[in-house]
């Protein structure tokens, strides 16, 4: 049995490596506090306990200002001097040291320009001029928009790690025939460990029972379930759900695929997308020239104005100041991109960094390979054609032949014919390199391989053998051609509206690349609707012509799974893999892994990353806007300190909901 090619020679395109992968580190993280325009956030992921603690300073402060506010609205005798001074003095220390030591810290360091020194020089300009419960409220409202990005973000990461951290804390391992109960960070590769009806797979492993089927939505989103049989993997994050099974690990805890999975998510905002960066470079400009502006607006009006009140102009620049604050921005863009980065993953896609989030809205041509991409990447019986024989009989006969082969071609027609062959008593095989095999099967002599098989016992056969594109398995019985069988690898479910969907978003070029043999190529392309597609390349071919497009002036994203794949993905703009059964290689450059393997998330993948892009846009327009106004009042006197601080802390609350709603769109 064989291709129309040698039997022995014939070759796998684009191989598989289905052992535990590990996913890219992402880039290095941006450091927050001295550089950044908001405390450094608070990262206690599952420290409760820290979380809650974090806000008794706020809530004290809380009290304390409406205890001084409710005191000097009714006027009482003993409430006044240092008393006062006092009270509000420890609710500003409570909610304004941090911010204050930041200030003075990156004064130190040369950094003056920020919105510490914004916040330090307006809070404590308001207590020179006795509005100490204005002051106070500017660092206390800040600190609470502070504690409204903390829970946004903490409920953000809650939810991704909801999606995929299914890891348990307990595992039976089997050793000298007794089952122990031990936590999956102290199992050793290697050990048996054993899974039951409807428990969570905690470690990477190779089943050694005959098989049992598995709940993989953790995984690639499908809830369909997956049989795995003996010698195939299973990974962490499956629910087994038909029996008892044993597995050997093949990973330790924190190297299965579901442990590389959530940290790369938990980092994947660690690479800064360029309006983040646009954000920092904007405010080493923006912050100089509002301080100027409200030093001006204190001192300048003396020299036009005949009723010069000097604590009147201090007081409208302190307003300026604090209107001035960019914290909704600060705020907001990082949010909105940890939000894209959310709902990608709910949607079984993982973004490596928010760059990619913007450079995957520029792609105008995606490129794809063919096998395990847009193709199964496994051989499946395609047609059946037989001269007499019933088609079961012709079938049972040949998989009986073939079954003494381990060829994956052989596998496809074995798996393919039943179990009727079983019963059949298959003798004298032999098999003839790059021809097929010989044998004799329930007393008839079959030969089951190429044409050229057929060729060398002179046996005639059908010309339009010759002329057929996929692999073909010819048989011929006791002498006489019987019929043939073509092998193909079967196009995915979702390919066809994946190419649609693409073309619909605008990609202009689409582009098809793969290392099976042209012909083949060229009928998947064609069924698919692909513009352009190319055969019978190597790796190298593939990266010359992204090249070739990348000089051009497109902008590219392909996506593959082999280890062939790895040095194209790298070049592409965006590269991305599919990564339920694709390389570690193809994962490991990858900017985005496609847990599914749906081609179909392409296309969802531009869609999260423009919608990202227009909700950072909408939040960066809203906190300008709204600033823009409040300034403008704020220098005519219109709009008073608390107008300042309410306007700021809404905005950004505002920015906040819009980027978590991101998270709750379907695409």
């Amino acid at each position: 049995m064989a291709k129309d090619k040698d039997y022995k020679d014939t070759e796998l395109q684009d191989p598989k490596i289905t052992s535990p992968r590990t996913a890219e580190e992402p880039g290095p993280k941006p450091e927050k506090g001295e550089d950044s325009c908001c405390p450094p956030q608070h990262k206690g992921a599952g420290k409760d306990e820290e979380e809650r603690s974090s806000f008794i300073p706020t809530v004290v402060s809380l009290v304390l200002l409406l205890l001084g506010i409710a005191l000097d609205f009714f006027e009482v005798d003993w409430f006044s001097g240092y008393l006062r001074l006092t009270v509000f003095g420890v609710a500003y220390i409570l909610v304004g040291s941090k911010v204050v030591k930041h200030a003075v810290t990156n004064i130190a360091k040369g950094n003056i320009f920020n919105e510490f020194f914004l916040m330090t020089i307006a809070t404590l300009g308001a207590f020179y001029i006795g509005e100490y419960a204005e002051g106070v409220a500017v660092m206390l409202f800040y600190v609470i928009g502070e504690h409204f990005q903390e829970a946004a973000v903490a409920r953000s990461r809650r939810s991704i790690k909801a999606l995929i951290d299914n890891r348990p804390e307990e595992v039976s391992v089997l050793s000298n025939g007794q089952v122990s109960i031990v936590n999956p960070k102290n199992v050793n590769i290697g050990e048996i460990i054993q899974i039951k009806p409807g428990e969570k797979v905690a470690l990477d492993g190779e089943m050694l029972s005959e098989s049992s089927s598995f709940n993989t939505a953790a995984l690639t989103g499908e809830s369909k379930p997956d049989t795995k049989k003996k010698g195939e993997t299973v990974l962490a994050g499956m629910i087994n759900l038909d029996k008892l099974v044993e597995l050997k690990v093949t990973s330790g805890y924190e190297d299965s695929a579901l442990s590389k999975i959530l940290k790369l998510v938990e980092e994947a905002s660690g690479r800064k997308a360029k309006t983040q960066n646009f954000i920092t470079r904007f405010a080493k400009i923006y912050t100089p020239i509002v301080v100027f502006l409200a030093i001006g607006l204190a001192l300048l009006p003396y020299f036009f104005v005949d009723t010069y009140v000097f604590e009147e102009w201090l007081y409208r620049a302190l307003v300026f100041l604090v209107i001035s604050c960019p914290c909704a921005l600060v705020i907001s863009i990082p949010l909105g991109y940890f939000g894209g980065i959310g709902a990608a993953s709910r949607n079984g896609l993982l973004f490596k960094g928010s760059n990619f989030l913007d450079l995957i809205t520029k792609v105008d041509t995606v490129v794809m390979d063919k096998t395990g991409t847009l193709t199964e990447g496994v051989f499946k019986v395609q047609e059946v054609k037989v001269r007499c024989l019933e088609k079961d009989r012709f079938l049972a006969l040949t998989a009986a032949l073939e079954n003494k082969s381990t060829h994956p071609i052989a596998s496809a027609v074995v798996e393919h014919s039943g179990d009727a062959y079983k019963q059949l008593k298959v003798q004298d095989v032999e098999e003839i390199a790059g021809h097929g095999l010989k044998g004799t099967v329930d007393g008839k002599e079959l030969f089951v391989g190429n044409a050229k098989l057929l060729q060398k016992f002179n046996i005639s056969y059908a010309p339009e053998i010759e002329e057929t594109v996929e692999t073909i398995v010819v048989v011929a019985i006791d002498g006489k051609y019987e019929g043939y069988i073509t092998i193909a690898d079967q196009i995915k479910e979702d390919a066809v509206v994946a190419i649609k969907q693409l073309g619909d978003l605008g990609i202009d070029t689409i582009v098809m690349l793969s290392g099976d043999k042209d012909s083949i190529v060229q009928k998947v392309a064609g069924q698919l609707k692909i513009d352009k597609a190319y055969g019978g390349l190597l790796p190298q071919d593939k990266v010359a012509k992204v090249e070739e497009l990348k000089k051009q002036g497109k902008k590219v994203a392909f996506v593959g799974d082999g280890i062939n794949d790895a040095p194209v993905i790298t070049l592409a703009d965006v590269g991305m893999a599919m990564g339920a059964l694709g390389s570690d290689a193809a994962i490991e450059t990858a900017d985005v892994v496609i847990q599914t393997d749906q081609p179909v998330k392409i296309a969802t993948a531009i869609k999260i990353g423009k919608k990202t892009r227009q909700i950072v846009w909408q939040n960066i327009g809203l906190a300008f806007g709204v600033k823009a106004l409040v300034l403008i009042f704020g220098a005519f006197g219109v709009a008073s300190l608390w107008e300042a601080v309410f306007a700021d802390v809404g905005v950004a609350f505002l920015a906040i909901l819009n980027a978590v709603r991101l998270q709750r769109i379907k695409f």
